[in-house]
């Protein structure tokens, strides 16, 4: 047998949470084929199985924390074992309890997926989830539900007191979605409640609810609490400066369409704006730095971590070694790193070890911001959006490509003139950039 566990995604990471088996027990699985998927405030990513074998016990239920090298399934590698029974906490209950607070509800084996809570009008206020709630009416033995109920259906039918027989699925195979049970209700609640004083506010049409509850993702809570804590960690000041970009912006609309071709990705603003982050790291090493204690932590290496927007978060994979290149391996890099965090393929060490941060909010329009120092680092610098603007220059007014740079930096360590020291240098690079690209 071996022995699965939860892999310790980064340096301060101490736990994760298992959310989603990608094999059964009794299946086949090949050494480094995805085994489940694991979240922290890290990294939301697939683990592979470490041995070939077939999958004899999984002792963790999806949904579930816990902490770093604790064995969360086994792996018969002769393959010809008896497959073990999940435990109990793990096989899904006919009717399952509500999902705590900090994890998701763990889903049956043949369920579709939990989709989001929504409280449907019923014609008086939801009672607290600690208030007993009248059970669901058995279901007629000669008639049952078109196709499988989710945990979510059948809890929604549970508080409502709803008969499920009498619900019409729309979903596949007729299946009764948390659409049709809002509906239902929507329309029962509406043909039995007494007429509303002509004072009263005009309930909401059938079906349509008046708040939507949805548990926050196991990397959306890793995220609360990261943020919080550095918050609470670092005290926290930003600086802004406006940079003439001109320069840059004509070497990249040269080089753009070779890039594409050559290489088949865009040259963007963020591998020139890494280069000067370098620069500025290299004058300044104290921002490269990190505290411990009372102690200075000075880094050799210059490791940037590259914040990237998710579907449902952020995650800061870390170029390695980024003073060692020059702007197409930085290109490169960030390019890499963010396709394969999308598609959750990242590696624990690529989340790791990160000396300082470099967040792009220009992308999504953004002209500036204060972002959260990513911990245990001293400083994030921040990228606005690239923009032509009129300026004055030598008292005549002139259209630069302008952007505004943000430097969050931990005052604990670093003060406003050394932050503005290592801005202007930056700055600097930026504005009198004269070398390739390549």
């Amino acid at each position: 047998m071996t022995d699965v566990v939860m892999p310790q995604m980064g340096e301060s990471i101490v736990e994760g949470t298992l959310t989603k088996w990608l094999k059964k027990p009794g299946e086949r699985i090949e050494r480094d084929e995805p085994l489940f998927e694991i979240s922290t405030d890290k990294v939301d990513t697939e683990i592979p199985s470490p041995a070939a074998g077939t999958l004899a016990e999984i002792l963790v239920e999806e949904g579930k924390t816990v902490g770093i090298n604790t064995v969360v399934a086994r792996i018969d590698e002769a393959g010809g074992a008896a497959v073990a029974a999940q435990p109990a906490a793990a096989a899904a209950p006919a009717e399952p309890p509500p999902a705590p607070a900090a994890a998701a509800t763990p889903a049956p084996a043949a369920a579709p997926p939990t989709e989001p809570v929504a409280v449907p009008v019923v014609g008086q206020a939801v009672p607290p989830a600690a208030t007993a709630v009248p059970a669901v009416p058995p279901e007629p033995a000669d008639k049952e539900p078109a196709g499988p109920l989710s945990p979510l259906v059948r809890k929604m039918a549970r508080e409502l007191n709803l008969d499920l027989t009498q619900v019409k699925g729309t979903g596949a195979g007729g299946r009764i979605t948390k659409q049709d049970v809002e509906a239902y209700a929507g329309a029962q609640s509406q043909s039995a409640a007494p007429p509303s004083p002509p004072a009263a506010a005009p309930l909401p049409p059938a079906g349509q609810a008046r708040t939507r509850i949805e548990p926050m993702s196991a990397m959306r809570i890793k995220i609360a609490e990261h943020m919080v804590m550095s918050q609470r960690t670092s005290a926290h000041v930003t600086t802004i400066h406006r940079v003439d970009m001109t320069k840059v912006a004509r070497l990249r609309e040269r080089h753009k369409a070779q890039f594409q071709t050559a290489y088949g990705f865009n040259l963007t603003y963020l591998p020139f704006i890494t280069r000067a982050a370098v620069a500025g790291l290299r004058q300044y090493p104290l921002l490269n730095a990190s505290l411990d204690g009372q102690n200075i932590v000075y880094h050799n290496e210059i490791h940037i971590g590259i914040a990237v927007a998710l579907e449902n978060g952020l995650i800061v994979p870390v170029i390695r070694g980024a003073d060692e290149k020059n702007v197409l391996g930085l290109q490169r890099s960030i390019v890499d790193l963010a396709a394969r965090a999308r598609s959750r393929q990242l590696k624990p060490e690529e989340v790791a070890g990160g000396t300082f941060s470099i967040t792009n909010f220009g992308s999504f329009g953004s002209l500036t911001g204060t972002p959260v120092i990513n911990q245990p680092q001293v400083a994030i610098m921040g990228v606005g959006t690239v923009d032509k603007t009129p300026v004055v220059i030598d008292d005549a007014i002139a259209i630069r490509s302008i952007c505004h740079l943000s430097l969050s930096f931990d005052h604990r360590l670093i003060d406003g003139a050394l932050a503005d020291q290592f801005m202007t240098k930056v700055k600097q690079v930026l504005e009198s950039w004269s070398e390739e690209v390549v």
